[in-house]
């Protein structure tokens, strides 16, 4: 087999990241010709193209992508590597990149993620936001250490991982202020019916427990808008577009961000959150510090 060239392999990352040969031209003091010639002599080598190219407009093919991410990892390392031996530090920082679901509410994350600054090994994590379903690829391949999510993995699922259940909330109902006023005539939650409502997607379980709780009440809100991310909801949230909903334990933290208020509360819809990660025994230092922290 043969190795793949790392010179060729490093103006690829370059281009990609860049954008643009021209930009990684000035950045190399490398004419573009030779930089073209190299990504192809790599294209060549490996019998796949990594560039769509229309004119001066180059875009990653799928392949292209895919080695991206495989670039980036391996020129994060030698960054880290050049440190060290820079300042002859043999302790290197260890990384703990997590997977986040873009479902899952921001500042509930930061809760999740508080107990691993507190370790005393030299840690460097990393967030990755995206689907369940990239993110359990990413696992699978070791290009992250631990999926955040509010659905465990699936029994049929291909990916060997597993799931562990981490911590668990009520839900609160919140809405802007002037929006509150208005559903205050009625008792919680009968006040929530033909009212203005803005829901998580419906790819997250949080959605289907909700929906299950509306009909138990005989509650029929009006659906402005859904969301894949929570933040935005929100935001939306805060300009007065309807109520949205959000786990209990971070009440405070919503009321004092977004300036609203809460309408109502439920012990009936509870949102669970797992740590998904390749091993059934924990030994990641972080893993093992957050799932401790955190189960209950």
């Amino acid at each position: 087999m043969t190795p793949v060239n790392f010179n060729q392999l490093y103006y690829f990352y370059l281009v990609a990241k860049e954008g643009s040969i021209a930009r990684t031209s000035e950045q190399l003091h490398i004419t573009p010709q030779t930089i073209s010639g190299q990504i192809s002599a790599l294209e060549h080598s490996t019998g796949s193209a990594l560039f769509n190219r229309q004119g001066k407009k180059w875009s990653l093919t799928e392949v292209g992508r895919v080695s991206y991410r495989y670039a980036e990892s391996i020129f994060e390392l030698g960054d880290e590597l050049r440190s060290v031996l820079k300042h002859h530090n043999v302790r290197q920082w260890q990384t703990f990149t997590v997977g986040i679901t873009d479902v899952l509410p921001k500042a509930f994350i930061y809760e999740m993620l508080k107990p691993v600054f507190s370790m005393p090994e030299q840690l460097r994590l990393i967030c990755r936001e995206g689907d369940q379903a990239s993110l359990l690829s990413e696992l699978a391949v070791n290009k992250i250490d631990l999926v955040l999510s509010d659905q465990p993995l699936m029994p049929n699922s291909s990916i060997k991982a597993y799931s562990h259940q981490i911590t668990e909330s009520t839900t609160s109902f919140f809405a802007a202020k002037t929006l509150a006023a208005t559903l205050a005539n009625q008792s919680f939650p009968l006040c929530l019916h033909q009212q203005p409502m803005l829901l998580q997607s419906k790819r997250s379980l949080i959605r289907q427990r909700l929906e299950a709780w509306f009909e138990q009440h005989a509650i029929a809100p009006v659906v402005r808008a859904e969301f894949d991310d929570s933040a935005l909801m929100k935001a939306f949230g805060q300009q007065g577009l309807g109520v949205f909903s959000a786990p209990s334990q971070i009440e405070q933290q919503i009321c004092q961000q977004y300036e609203v208020v809460v309408v109502g509360r439920t012990d009936a819809v509870k949102e669970v959150f797992y740590a998904i990660s390749p091993e059934r025994k924990l030994t990641h230092p972080g893993v093992l510090q957050l799932v401790n922290a955190l189960v209950r």
